[in-house]
């Protein structure tokens, strides 16, 4: 059997994890990492000690600094990178990847000002054909568990059908089941917007308050992602779904989520830099944050929990005052428009 290469670009938590995962006895896989001595640690101990402490790699994950060995004929593509390096990312591997390659994004995002998606991004720096080939990747799937081979389903969706199954057979293992979803835009977004919830979730942890409140925050988040990513043309039915509901449960309840830990920080007084520095990776909700408010002013979308959590980030609002803001609204209908109502 012809040995395929896998080329994994980011060596981060999700990127060591799918490495492993992708390392078959018919593959090879080769992670990037941007840092020459993060790439030795992993290949001298088996193990990336700072993004996936406890995992043992197997022989056929190997670890580079030198993108373009990383890249040399690889038959499919993994792309982990934080949105903030996305564009970057593929600015430096133009022309240096064959248009047959399969290229599955992981990354998570909006962009501030542009509100570029990630498929965005990939769809305005690679060829239409390339483009093509890209699938996104989903769903509640801690790297730490996925790393362990604890049962996990996903959700992948691409503009192009073919590539999306194709990537689905690669992916799908007894303890990882994968799924299908035509409605790109809604994936993306359901995978974006749950981390600025579950930013809000950790902030009411931080604050000592319990279920009652961190349920009403996940619910009352769902609505307004729901909300927005109807306006942006994604269907409703997607957020019911993994990259929906799925992703932003586990995002607000697990002492795995980074989004959660930094809002407990920041809920318990750390400002904004320290409680960053303390978590010592990216937390794509702060982004995130910053993107979705700007949307919701310029489209004039009711976002509540985002107005509030931008303004704790980007304005210097006390977490304990933004709950009171909160708390404290109008009185209102929780049915949206079109659900029925009193008459």
């Amino acid at each position: 059997m012809e040995l395929r290469k896998v080329a994994v670009l980011g060596a981060g938590s999700w990127g060591t994890a799918l490495g492993r995962l992708l390392a078959l006895p018919q593959q090879q896989v080769q992670i990037w990492a941007r840092r020459p001595e993060l790439a030795k640690e992993i290949n001298s101990y088996r193990e990336n000690r700072r993004y996936l402490p406890g995992v043992l790699l197997p022989a056929r994950v190997r670890a580079s600094s030198d993108l373009d060995e990383v890249l040399k004929n690889a038959s499919i593509l993994l792309i982990a990178v934080p949105s903030s390096a996305l564009q970057e990312t593929l600015e430096k591997i133009n022309g240096k990847v064959s248009p047959e390659t399969l290229i599955i994004n992981t990354t998570k995002g909006l962009e501030p000002k542009t509100f570029r998606r990630p498929s965005e991004i990939y769809k305005a720096q690679l060829s239409e054909e390339l483009y093509q080939r890209v699938v996104t990747l989903s769903g509640p799937s801690h790297a730490e568990e996925v790393a362990r081979d604890i049962p996990t389903t996903v959700v992948l969706s691409s503009e192009n059908r073919a590539s999306a199954e194709e990537a689905q057979d690669l992916l799908m293992r007894p303890h990882f089941r994968v799924y299908t979803n035509p409605d790109l835009i809604g994936v993306e977004l359901g995978g974006a917007l749950k981390n600025i919830i579950a930013l809000s979730c950790g902030v009411a942890e931080g604050l000592g308050f319990g279920d009652n409140t961190k349920a009403a925050l996940v619910t009352r988040g769902l609505a307004e992602i729901s909300r927005l990513g109807i306006e942006m043309g994604a269907s409703p039915a997607t957020f019911s779904g993994l990259a929906g509901l799925g992703d932003l449960v586990v995002t607000c309840t697990s002492k795995h989520s980074r989004n959660m830990r930094f809002g407990i920080l920041l809920g318990k007084g750390k400002s904004c830099s320290d409680a960053l520095q303390q978590i010592g990776q990216t937390v794509e909700g702060i982004r995130t944050t910053e993107a979705a408010y700007q949307l919701c002013q310029h489209k004039n979308i009711k976002m509540p929990i985002t107005v509030e959590c931008y303004k704790v980030l980007f304005e210097g609002l006390s977490p304990s005052e933004a709950v009171e803001n909160l708390m404290q609204r109008s009185k209102t209908n929780e049915v949206e428009e079109g659900v029925k109502d009193w008459s």
